[in-house]
């Protein structure tokens, strides 16, 4: 399906992805301290969110 050269160059490019990544974290890190507070909150909210339309949908399949 794919060649081994196709598979290497997956491989280094998502080595080489997650290392920028993370380097670009680190560095903003203490900006996200700083706009980014209480943004738990909101992901707490939306998988609530997400829960109950399951919720709803499997008592009403019922």
């Amino acid at each position: 399906m794919f060649s081994t050269g196709q598979w290497i160059f997956a491989a280094l490019f998502f080595i080489t992805f997650v290392i920028v990544i993370t380097f670009s974290y680190r560095k903003d890190i203490a900006v996200h301290k700083l706009f980014y507070k209480g943004n738990y909150k909101v992901l707490i909210a939306f998988l609530l969110f997400i829960v109950m339309l399951f919720m709803i949908k499997f008592t009403m399949k019922r």
